[in-house]
């Protein structure tokens, strides 16, 4: 569907036919907890050890998040777990609402230090409210069934924990989103009061967000390919992400990323300034 970083499925089946499904996660995150309990460890004390926040390691415990390739080899050295931790992770299937494609995105997402998103089409999946994101899954064929349709909203707001200030530390956001994406009312007046509201909430509460509006006027636009991610990991690596229709393509060459650095450079440059983008914000929410 057409939303950038929005990683939803439209019923598919996953790559190699697997149906949706989270058991694995959670058989997972029982294995993960074990061998933790078995090392005398608590959360708090086993997550500096991976290098990962104690809010990660309890949505992986609970098989709500699923782990990275990093998280996997680190606590599989940590809890000297005889490689049943690497056993059990071959065995994993996707989180139900995540696209396939969008998978090795979302594990890069779950413990990036830096995200940066510029986004054309929708407001970012991780700044949407639940009505939303509702209207947003229901405005593209094909159609989900109530099941689906629960699963991407689940999957969604799930997500929204990266946006904390109580993670150590805090991601660093940076989001750019045209004006145009707003002035459409996805979902009706009410839903985008709410959206509004939300967004002016989310702004002025959390530090760690800077946010900024593409305005409809702009005659040099940087971000005329389309909209794009950029993450940067613990390990300060910095990886890419491009969405369109029912695919997403994750980058990892040096080259391609400095091309997209470059031109998010040039769009914080040409949006207005974060403290412009709040003020205009609030005159377009009053205006509703």
């Amino acid at each position: 569907m057409p939303a950038a970083d929005s990683g939803f499925t439209n019923g598919q089946l996953a790559c190699g036919g697997e149906p949706e499904a989270s058991d694995s996660l959670k058989a997972f995150g029982a294995v993960v907890k074990a061998f933790r309990r078995r090392a005398r460890l608590t959360q708090e004390e086993f997550a500096p050890q991976v290098r990962y926040s104690a809010p990660v390691v309890a949505s992986i415990e609970q098989g709500r998040r699923f782990p990275s390739l990093e998280f996997v080899e680190r606590a599989e050295e940590v809890l000297d777990a005889f490689g049943a931790l690497r056993g059990a992770a071959r065995h994993l299937t996707r989180r139900p609402g995540i696209a396939n494609w969008f998978r090795r995105w979302a594990g890069v997402e779950a413990e990036a230090v830096s995200l940066y998103t510029y986004e054309c089409r929708v407001v970012p999946g991780l700044l949407q409210t639940e009505a939303y994101t509702r209207a947003v899954s229901l405005s593209v064929p094909p159609l989900p069934d109530e099941e689906e349709l629960n699963a991407r909203i689940a999957a969604r707001l799930d997500r929204q924990e990266l946006l904390s200030t109580r993670r150590k530390p805090p991601t660093a956001f940076s989001f750019i989103v045209e004006q145009a994406v707003l002035e459409r009312h996805t979902g009706g007046k009410d839903v985008t009061r709410d959206q509004f509201d939300h967004l002016l909430n989310v702004v002025e509460r959390h530090w760690n967000i800077e946010f900024q509006l593409m305005p409809l006027r702009r005659p040099m636009h940087a971000g005329l390919d389309g909209p794009l991610q950029l993450a940067e990991t613990p390990e300060n690596r910095w990886f890419g992400y491009s969405e369109g229709q029912k695919n997403g393509r994750f980058i990892t060459d040096s080259k391609e990323i400095s091309v997209l650095h470059r031109r998010y450079a040039s769009l914080r440059s040409q949006a207005l300034t974060p403290e412009d983008s709040l003020s205009l914000l609030k005159r377009m929410r009053g205006a509703l």
